[in-house]
């Protein structure tokens, strides 16, 4: 059979399981991933059809990569091929929710704003705060392990999901967890799906713990000459009795970016009108608070002459709504900007810092940095000094002094640089895990490497 006619033979077999009007193949450009379209789109609209969409791309060795919002498509490297996208968008909506109970259960394909919208009218939340959550999916945030400041306080998704339904690559449904919270003995398999990017399964659905949402919060803005006094000051916030539930700090360079977004540029014909002048400013400790009168006032005598601001109402929700948004802010000013997220210990913040600052400003690029102070993940954005774009190797060679700079233990992905710079380094980097028993594991749950092949660490 030739190759126009087996495509032609997929295409069929695709519109039989899920319908010929959710199978497209024109203007699929728009799916591109890292400059790869895919050759087919398809949109299930139950976990038994994407199960079959998985078993059909298993028979055939057809490399499928799960999408849900689109929007952190552009992490990872540069896919081999796509032969499937498989969209989770029809897979939507409140499946349960129980606000007595404290628990809910969301299809993958579901926008986590509109879960959120929910539930608002208990007054109860998922403390979750991740980017792009209007159009982010469930299934989304949970496979790329996404978060937001709130990590400070609640951690990531993972951590209060007690269940999932997904399906891996033969096309079988499974379950890790249920609505019941408890302790359990044993590894939690729903745990393996978080952070994992669609590598190893599809998730079709996923249920939460949720949360009383706070009654009023409070923020408070510190400045300080220095990143070293930044961080003592950080220091002596964890070993007092205050309990935030976000800290932030926030190098110079970043505040320009904490504002209303500009306008998206098409990158063929946009470029800076002018070179980036190097940052000044202060560095900047910000918490966001949550409490009583009583509570909250406690926080202003505590932090004192150091709070240089306080936000509430609107203007707090927007502040933090900017700090969620900070790397695609700085993508959407300058299209060549690369942005790196680490994983360290809290004492390797400050090392981690210092060699942002070193690596960006020894390669041409301006840093603007700022993330969790007390857990180690910080977001490093690299904007290129001038109009025209850096080489590949520039992006590289930064990467690679950065990495080298932070502390043992550590780690640091590229989550968004030019694709051209891509195949000149390992956009994962080291892992602190045990990259031997992902590799077996992916290998035992997918077989023929069907799932989002060549993009994830393994």
């Amino acid at each position: 059979m030739s190759t126009v006619a087996a495509a032609e033979s997929v295409q069929r077999e695709l519109a039989t399981i899920v319908g010929e009007q959710n199978v497209q193949q024109a203007g699929i450009e728009q799916f591109a991933i890292n400059g790869v379209a895919p050759a087919s789109v398809v949109n299930p609209g139950s976990p038994e059809e994407v199960a079959a969409v998985l078993a059909l791309a298993n028979s055939k060795g057809l490399v499928v990569v799960p999408a849900g919002g689109f929007t952190k498509q552009d992490i990872g490297a540069i896919p081999e091929r796509v032969d499937i996208l498989l969209r989770t968008t029809r897979l939507s909506g409140i499946e349960h929710y129980d606000p007595g109970d404290l628990t809910i259960s969301l299809h993958a394909g579901t926008p986590f704003a509109e879960a959120l919208a929910q539930m608002e009218e208990h007054k109860q939340w998922l403390p979750y705060d991740a980017a792009n959550l209007k159009t982010a999916t469930v299934g989304g945030c949970l496979a790329a392990g996404a978060t937001g400041p709130l990590k400070h306080m609640a951690g990531g998704l993972r951590d209060y999901c007690i269940g999932v339904q997904f399906v891996i690559a033969e096309g079988k449904i499974a379950k890790g967890g249920g609505m019941v919270v408890k302790n359990v003995a044993g590894y939690d398999l729903m745990k393996l799906l978080a952070g994992s990017y669609g590598a190893i399964g599809v998730i079709t659905r996923a249920n939460f713990k949720v949360f009383p949402r706070p009654r009023q919060t409070l923020t408070f803005a510190c400045s300080f000459g220095s990143m070293e006094q930044a961080l003592e000051f950080r220091t002596k916030i964890l070993q007092s009795p205050l309990t935030p539930i976000c800290l932030e700090i926030i190098s110079p360079g970043a505040p320009e970016y904490l504002s209303d977004p500009t306008p998206a540029k098409d990158p063929d014909h946009y470029a800076p009108t002018a070179p980036v002048a190097k940052a000044s400013g202060d560095w900047q400790v910000v918490l966001r608070a949550t409490g009583s009168d009583n509570v909250l006032a406690r926080y202003g005598k505590e932090l004192g002459s150091a709070v240089t601001r306080t936000l509430d109402g609107a203007a707090e929700a927007q502040f933090w709504a900017w700090v969620s948004d900070f790397e695609y802010s700085v993508l959407r000013r300058h299209r060549n900007a690369m942005v790196m997220y680490t994983h360290l210990t809290i004492q390797g913040v400050g090392p981690a810092l210092k060699a942002c600052e070193k690596a960006a400003l020894d390669y041409n690029f301006i840093p603007a940095v700022l993330g969790r102070a007390a857990t180690g993940n910080l977001v490093a954005a690299f904007v290129p000094l001038s109009v025209d774009p850096p080489s590949a190797m520039q992006y590289a060679n930064c990467v690679s002094a950065f990495r080298s700079m932070l502390p043992a233990g550590s780690s640091a992905e590229v989550a968004h640089c030019p694709k051209e710079a891509k195949p000149h380094f390992d956009v994962w980097g080291t892992t602190p895990s045990d990259i031997t028993m992902m590799r077996e594991l992916k290998k035992a749950i997918d077989p023929n490497n069907i799932l989002n092949r060549g993009r994830f660490i393994v």
